[in-house]
């Protein structure tokens, strides 16, 4: 327990300091390609924050705890979307093309509902991993294909040095990585003494340490007044999460699922997600008043995890 809070302490810092330099070093690479600051945040931004699922995933299947290793993906989508675009949103208003409204959310919501068939028999094969990651591959393609169609050239500075921005996402990334891991480890320590389950551990303590670094980076984004690369971020995430974690963990050992227990978390996965629709479709944008609807339901959530 005495190590445990100087481990939490310690996580939170890391974090603070990879989402400074992974904004930072994003935001200059949008510039310098002439990309814009949504590409980035589906792309370079949600896979950097998403490497610490994948790491707690890996290792909680490998080491025999499927249950943990899911609940944390489950449980990280939900907090991207009720904590993350809740606290994003009272940090500056969130501006949505209608592209993004029509495209990267109703492509969340499948990707989202795809768990529930996939979950039906009990576990994740490597056939289904397969079909998961390949479906990644595919959108990544279409999203930079579509983008490069209609960005604009002039808007991108092609001769610039990508060594220094680069360097600052790599740096961001390694000090994500390391502050997730720090925070997390503290958590689940406290939480086996508290005798919590399995589940609840990866829908909670998990999936909000692993969260963590799209918070950070989600609220160093915000105030730099970048809303489209938080609603990326988030977006990009959840895609990441069950593509591109649940694909490959699946295809390194078959992922065991307990439908019946789950269910309950996926559907508030699936709705929290379907919400966030008509939130943004009035004004095309996320205000305070509904980053606080989705930061109330959120915890309305996590307080039902506890005293269910």
């Amino acid at each position: 327990m005495l190590l445990s809070i100087p481990l939490l302490i310690l996580g939170v810092v890391l974090l603070y300091l990879g989402g400074e330099a992974l904004v930072d070093g994003a935001s200059a690479l949008a510039e310098r390609l002439g990309m814009s600051p949504l590409l980035i945040g589906l792309t370079v931004v949600a896979f950097g924050t998403s490497a610490p699922e994948l790491a707690a995933t890996m290792t909680a299947t490998l080491d025999g705890a499927p249950a943990l290793g899911f609940a944390n993906v489950v449980g990280s989508n939900i907090a991207n979307i009720g904590l993350i675009l809740g606290v994003g949103a009272l940090v500056t208003q969130l501006h949505a093309s209608t592209r993004f409204i029509l495209r990267e959310l109703p492509f969340m919501i499948l990707t989202g509902a795809l768990l529930f068939p996939l979950a039906l028999n009990g576990v994740i094969g490597r056939i289904e991993g397969a079909g998961l990651f390949a479906l990644l591959l595919l959108y990544l393609g279409f999203v930079v294909y579509t983008e490069e169609r209609t960005a604009a050239p002039e808007g991108g500075h092609p001769d610039s040095s990508l060594a220094k921005p680069l360097g600052y996402v790599v740096l961001g990334c390694v000090l994500l990585v390391a502050g997730a891991k720090a925070l997390v480890v503290g958590a689940v320590q406290i939480a086996e003494l508290a005798g919590l389950s399995e589940r609840v551990i990866g829908l909670t303590m998990v999936a909000v340490g692993t969260s963590l670094p799209e918070l950070a980076s989600s609220i160093a984004a915000a105030r730099r007044g970048e809303g489209e690369m938080v609603l990326g971020n988030v977006v990009g995430s959840n895609v990441f999460n069950v593509l591109c974690i649940l694909g490959v963990v699946s295809m390194v050992r078959p992922i065991d699922v307990d439908p019946v227990a789950m269910q309950p978390d996926l559907l508030v996965m699936l709705g929290l997600s379907i919400v966030v629709v008509p939130f943004i479709w009035s004004g095309r944008r996320l205000g305070r008043g509904s980053g606080l609807g989705l930061l109330a339901l959120w915890a309305v959530y996590i307080a039902w995890l506890f005293v269910r």
